[in-house]
């Protein structure tokens, strides 16, 4: 039987909100297999790994920062909240590690995956679900790293680390101590089951183009060409990439055409997005967020982009950003073996973005994920970067929303 309790606490002080945490799990009791902790940037990390150490001596532990804090009980809680989801499974196998990204993250990503089935006493086996945090940057290299582990074949779920500001504040908490640009991985063999849903809360606006050129990373001091795809689009259909864009979005980037600059307020409405394939011949987009133009005309993202590929104009708006969340939930419990009866809480990932758009209705948003989770504890994030499964391929986008329901 897995039991899942949520906890959360909003101090201005560590020690004050870790003190309000300690009195909670003295009230709730359990023991706890694998710990899910997420904080505002602004708390420090190494206290609460401590703290989480002491109280829970066997269990799996990681998390890291959450921008503006978390999402419990149906409500936020603030820049200044630590939040906590426990997952009591005696009979399931729990295991984490932990690792700093280096040069080579995808090599880092499979070592770390393998690390965490050693540590849950499961080598060479499939996990339900692999979880992923990690500094925003590289994501798809470390997906590509853990599959060649477990391919496509069960889920990866998870998000990057984020702060409240782009401020590079954010950090990563796992065996090895608090990490600023590392890779946390949990693998979890739940008695429950678990269900999984990874969507965005956009449709396709109209206009759409081919990537033509992409910026590329030097080898050395050589120059040479060493991908076909990055973040950098220099071209779409043969013409400058933030000229083509500003005029899908209708001129909403002049003011940073002349000089390039950040577009990040701007352009969260109104993502990109790559045809991710079809279910039951309804279409799925993979978002991808730009996030600045550069100096040549150049359009900057947070998700990688081969040429050749086509991209699609989208389009958004807060009503849909706070109806989706709900049902992302509630399509993480349909997926659950025996639901609804059988769920026993959740894990929700919703893009920093999203929830800085929706702004002051976020409060809807909690209060969505809650019914959708039948009101069992859960606990939602809020990430640079979301990870999880689409048409059934591990993937990495923005302005994404993944959700867990975890099973009794």
């Amino acid at each position: 039987m897995v039991s899942i309790r949520s906890f959360a606490a909003a101090e201005a002080q560590t020690s004050a909100a870790l003190a309000a945490l300690a009195r909670q799990l003295s009230d709730a009791g359990g023991d706890g297999h694998f710990v899910y902790a997420f904080y505002g940037c602004d708390h420090d990390g190494a206290a609460l790994l401590d703290f989480l150490k002491q109280r829970f001596p066997d269990a799996a532990l990681l998390g890291g920062t959450s921008c503006s804090g978390v999402m419990s009980g149906g409500r936020l809680w603030g820049a200044e909240s630590i939040g906590l989801l426990v997952i009591d499974d005696a009979v399931g196998e729990y295991g984490v590690a932990s690792a700093e990204l280096g040069d080579d993250p995808a090599a880092t990503a499979q070592e770390t995956l393998r690390a965490a089935l050693e540590n849950a006493g499961c080598p060479g086996e499939l996990p339900e679900l692999v979880w992923v945090f990690q500094a925003p940057g590289r994501e798809e290299e470390v997906i590509d790293g853990m599959r060649r582990v477990v391919g496509d074949r069960c889920p990866i779920i998870g998000g990057s680390a984020a702060d409240n500001s782009v401020a590079g504040d954010w950090r990563q908490i796992g065996p090895d101590g608090v990490l600023s640009n590392g890779l946390v991985v949990g693998v979890l063999f739940p008695s429950g089951g678990v269900g999984c849903s990874f969507q965005g809360g956009y449709e396709p606006a109209g206009p759409s183009g081919v990537v033509t050129r992409v910026g590329f990373d030097p080898a050395g001091d050589s120059g040479v060409v060493t991908q076909s795809s990055g973040r950098m689009i220099r071209t779409i259909d043969g013409r400058p990439a933030a000229e083509v864009y500003n005029g899908w979005i209708g001129d909403r980037l002049n003011g940073q055409m002349a000089h390039g600059g950040n577009i990040l307020l701007e352009t969260t409405m109104c993502p990109l997005a790559v045809d991710a394939g079809q279910v039951d011949g309804v279409p799925h987009y993979l978002l991808i967020h730009p996030e600045s133009v550069g100096p040549q005309g150049e359009l900057n993202t947070f998700a990688s982009i081969a040429e050749g590929t086509r991209i699609f104009s989208m389009r958004g708006d807060k009503e849909r950003l706070i109806e989706r969340a709900g049902r992302v939930a509630l399509e993480a419990v349909s997926s659950l073996p025996g639901a609804p009866e059988s769920l026993a809480g959740g894990l929700m990932v919703y893009c920093a973005g999203c929830m800085l758009a929706v702004d002051s209705r976020m409060p809807e948003v909690a209060s969505k994920v809650a019914e959708a989770f039948s009101d069992k504890p859960f606990l939602g994030c809020f990430t640079f970067g979301e990870q999880g499964c689409m048409v059934e391929r591990n993937v990495h986008g923005n302005l994404m929303i993944s959700a867990i329901a975890f099973g009794r």
